[in-house]
């Protein structure tokens, strides 16, 4: 008879230990990065990990080439990330994304875009020439892309009741903003057009929000917190970003800022930004221990 080493034992045990719990009727299975979950009221559901592709306003992306890029997105969609973010800001993106899912089921992923709304064009022209970019035929998810001044709500009603009619033509499914400063993040509670919220998170402030956009202080983390806690209680889905601090965090302020932003803020769904596998392999790790 072979000799059972320690680790066999503990591996065997492990094993035995994990069949035997799927098995109780009742016991809740732990939370994972590749789960799927509602943004608020949205009823749109995504998985809590996406796939980011502006990275230094896509810089990053663009230059792995496509099929560079078409290689680690199908990674990340093996691997269960089946949420991708992008923007009409982000140079060619929809383009490269497009031809990146092509072939895939359509209902077996989400894609979330950001409009710009300073563009003097018409809405639908947008929307529909962007759809045919990323080769779909509607946005899951399609937001108001850096709102940054107090008056957002006022300023961007145009592209609002834009968003409104593309959904009474089902080419986009749910509305949102992204906001980037506090008067502008100040705006979202309360605010009944909205169904999605995209803020910025992490631990520390860093490229957060704070009482200017365009600054290199840190952020009001705090006060953002409140914001985030307050508009899901509304019925608000949050997707957060700026989980790496634009790429200045090491290992363990990564670690410390997903765990932040979901056991402190309670935040549903965050978008990170690739350029290899292993930063992808370590995104779904670090969440799975922040969700442990």
């Amino acid at each position: 008879m072979a000799q059972l080493t320690r680790r066999d034992f503990v591996r065997t045990g492990l094993v035995a230990g994990a069949v035997a719990s799927s098995a109780l009727p009742g016991l809740a299975q732990p939370a994972m990065a590749t789960d799927w979950v509602t943004l608020g009221k949205s009823d749109v559901e995504v998985t809590r990990l996406a796939f980011g592709t502006g990275s230094m306003s896509g810089q990053v992306q663009r230059d792995l080439g496509q099929k560079g890029f078409n290689a680690l997105v199908r990674y990340a969609y093996d691997r269960g990330i089946r949420f991708f973010e992008t923007s009409d800001s982000y140079d060619d993106m929809h383009r490269m994304l497009g031809i990146a899912l092509e072939g895939l089921p359509r209902d077996s992923y989400r894609i979330m875009s950001k409009i710009t709304t300073s563009d003097a064009v018409d809405p639908q022209q947008r929307f529909d020439d962007l759809r045919r970019q990323a080769k779909c035929e509607y946005f899951d998810v399609m937001l108001l892309h850096w709102q940054h001044e107090a008056d957002w709500p006022e300023t961007s009603k145009r592209w609002q009741d834009g968003i409104v009619e593309a959904q009474h033509r089902k080419v986009i499914v749910s509305r949102g903003a992204s906001v980037h400063g506090l008067p502008a993040l100040r705006q979202m509670p309360g605010n009944q057009w909205l169904q999605v919220a995209m803020i910025r998170m992490n631990h520390n402030g860093v490229r957060m929000d704070s009482e200017h956009h365009d600054t290199d202080e840190l952020g009001n983390v705090r006060e953002v917190v409140e914001h985030v806690k307050t508009v899901r209680r509304q019925g608000m889905g949050v997707v957060s970003m700026k989980l790496i601090g634009e790429g200045v965090f090491n290992h363990e302020d990564r670690q410390k800022a997903m765990r932040y932003a979901f056991r402190n803020a309670g935040v549903d769904s965050v978008t990170v930004g690739y350029k290899n596998t292993r930063e992808i392999d370590e995104a779904i790790d670090n969440l799975n221990l922040a969700l442990a």
